[in-house]
């Protein structure tokens, strides 16, 4: 079975990748589990360029298909932030997911409901080895919402933002569907979908022929 790097330090998306890859036949591995602790500088204008930015670094030091992603929100009132900053938006390293919720909130108060539209995009990128080429292949999509009054009670570890963004069409927050109906209108799933034919020659191929 072809191995496939998910290139992230989060088990929250680790988990989420593999649900969405489980019908293909790749034995996905993790940066811990293959024992790379370094890190790139993220230093893209934008998701597709970050997520590039890593599954290349990462790519140099596995040897082995790789995959990463860069994402985060997009608040139309605030012009787009907090954007590519999303997880370290407030200036220090790593912002911890509640204040990250509370400076949300906080930055969208009094803001009329017809301006409180935003989405949490992604943008995966791909690599990986087929004999003497290597392919590389980029994909985004986002979820639209809008930006809640209040945060939803719990905050899922890793992902902040889905505890301020509201689904409209389900009155529901994005924090408060199960894992499986996430998946259906994911953000990651429908980039993973413009790579599946990527993925799917990855999976079916022989060892040796494809990294």
């Amino acid at each position: 079975m072809v191995r496939l790097l998910v290139a992230t330090t989060n088990p929250a998306k680790l988990a989420e990748y593999r649900l969405l890859l489980r019908e293909l036949q790749l034995e996905t591995t993790s940066l811990r589990e293959i024992g790379i602790t370094e890190a790139p500088e993220e230093s893209g204008a934008t998701f597709a360029e970050n997520a590039l930015i890593k599954a290349r670094f990462y790519f140099e030091r596995a040897r082995v298909a790789t995959i990463a992603d860069d994402g985060g929100l997009e608040i139309d009132a605030l012009g787009g932030e907090p954007g590519v900053r999303s997880h370290r938006w407030l200036g220090g390293g790593e912002d911890s997911d509640r204040a990250l919720v509370n400076e949300v909130i906080k930055r969208m108060e009094g803001v009329e409901a017809s301006k409180r539209t935003a989405r949490i995009r992604a943008a995966a990128a791909l690599i990986y080895k087929d004999r003497a080429e290597v392919r590389e292949r980029t994909a985004e999509a986002a979820i639209e919402g809008i930006i809640a009054e209040r945060a939803y009670r719990e905050i899922r570890p890793g992902f902040p933002y889905r505890a301020v963004l509201m689904l409209p069409e389900r009155h529901r927050y994005l924090a408060e569907l199960g894992d499986e109906e996430e998946a259906q209108i994911s953000q990651r799933r429908v980039a993973l979908r413009m790579l599946w034919a990527d993925l799917t020659l990855l999976a079916r191929s022989a060892p040796g022929r494809l990294l």
